[in-house]
Formats: C-alpha cells, sequence, structure tokens
C-alpha cells in the first residue's frame, strides 16, 4: 500500500472548487471528495494583514461546514492572498484590473499567502505558507498578451505561476512553489502528521 494512503480512518474532504488545489491534493496519493457550499463569508477585519488574513478566511471557509459534516471527516479550506506593498491583490474584476495589478507587480517583489485550516470534531488546526515571488520587469505587450490569451479574473493577483506568464516573468521564488498555485502540500502533508491523521 502506498505510505501516503495509510490515513487513520477518516474520509478527506477538500472544501474548495480550485482545479489546482484538487490536482495538488491528489498528488499526495490521498482520497478525497470535493464539497462546496455557497455563500461563505469571505471578510475580514480591516486591521488584519499578511498571514493573519489568509488564516483568518481558511478558519470562516472551515467553519461553514461544521453543522453539516460527518464525524469521521476532515475538512480542508484554504485560502491564497497576494500581497504587494501591505495591500492585498485579489482577484481582479475585469481585464483592465487584470492589467493594473500585473503593472504594480512588475519588477518587484510579492508574498504569496496560503492559509490552510484542518478541521475536525475533535481537533481545528490553521497555519499559514509565505512565498516571496520576484518579477522581471513586464512590458505593456507581455501583459496583454497575457491578459488576452489567459483571462486570469480567477485568480488572485492576476495571474497564475504555472502558466505563461510565470515562464517568461518570474525571476526567483523564495519559498513552496506549489503554495504559489495556491496549496502548500508539503506543509499540508506535515501538520497532517503532526495531527496524528496519518
Amino acid at each position: 500500500m502506498n505510505y501516503a494512503l495509510r490515513i487513520m480512518n477518516y474520509k478527506y474532504v477538500l472544501a474548495s472548487g480550485s482545479p489546482r488545489r484538487k490536482e495538488l491534493l491528489a498528488g499526495l496519493g490521498i482520497e478525497f471528495e470535493v464539497r462546496l457550499l455557497d455563500g461563505i463569508d469571505e471578510s475580514y477585519p480591516e486591521e488584519l494583514s499578511g498571514e493573519e488574513i489568509a488564516c483568518h478566511i481558511s478558519r470562516q471557509k472551515a467553519m461553514a461546514y461544521c453543522d453539516t459534516m460527518a464525524q469521521d471527516e476532515l475538512i480542508i479550506t484554504a485560502d491564497t492572498i497576494v500581497y504587494l506593498d501591505g495591500k492585498v491583490l485579489g482577484k481582479p474584476k475585469d481585464e483592465v484590473e487584470a492589467h493594473k495589478m500585473l503593472r504594480d507587480l512588475s519588477g518587484k517583489t510579492h508574498q504569496v499567502i496560503t492559509g490552510v485550516t484542518l478541521l475536525t470534531h475533535q481537533q481545528t488546526k490553521t497555519f499559514a505558507s509565505v512565498s516571496s515571488v520576484t518579477f522581471a520587469q513586464l512590458s505593456d505587450e507581455e501583459i496583454d498578451y497575457y491578459v488576452t490569451h489567459y483571462h486570469p479574473t480567477d485568480k488572485a493577483g492576476s495571474y497564475g505561476i504555472q502558466e505563461w506568464i510565470g515562464f517568461v516573468g518570474v525571476e526567483r521564488i523564495e519559498g513552496s512553489y506549489f503554495n504559489v498555485m495556491g496549496l502548500p502540500v508539503q506543509r499540508l502533508y506535515t501538520e497532517l502528521k503532526a495531527m496524528e491523521l496519518f
């Protein structure tokens, strides 16, 4: 049996519609189902910053499942933010805003922060993973090409590192590459072992 499949009597539930998180979690060899709830509050107090924001939202997402989860289920929620100069760059509302975000990121280093919450009826664990990403100077033509061909309005900070912009624009990453994609799988695996869920 695959080592990663020796799990202690829990059914894993990924509470995320992200295809990237689904792919990354599957890479751990874990069997899981995807379950989504509508209308989860993803707001956060204005005084929070950085890791606090991502952790707060991931906990909010997890708590929404408390009343419907079974005794033998473990809920995994995550929230990823792009953080530049003390400001959150969320998902752009349109391609104009996507252009602006990428111009703001061009030639600078920003942080990608993913908050993750693991929830069972017995325990709750929330943690954050931080990766620093440095972009080369991007031309308007490069930004136009990416936004036109990849339509990144579903991505925090208006980019997916696994797409064209990551190949041509990212000079350096400090921290987990998979975290920048949306789920810090090595840290997740470590936390599951610490909770004795493996």
